[in-house]
């Protein structure tokens, strides 16, 4: 289960270019575990952490998912 409250923190952190790189490992590993990001991705991330491209895609798929979970959220209380 993905703890979607340390994920949108996290999320935040990254978008606001303040995550220290420990932050940032923890993000990427909650995106991998979750199945978000595939193996290769994760991999990628973890050989060149400086891989822009693979980081960015990782941001966009941890706001996606927030938003699905808001999106959940709001909707389970009608």
């Amino acid at each position: 289960m993905i703890d979607y409250e340390r994920l949108r923190y996290l999320n935040q952190r990254v978008n606001t270019n303040n995550a220290t790189t420990s932050e940032k490992d923890e993000y990427m590993s909650l995106l991998f575990k979750s199945n978000s990001i595939t193996k290769s991705q994760y991999d990628k991330y973890v050989a060149d952490k400086n891989a822009e491209g693979v980081f960015k895609t990782a941001i966009t798929i941890g706001g996606i998912i927030l938003l699905g979970y808001l999106i959940d959220k709001i909707t389970s209380k009608s």
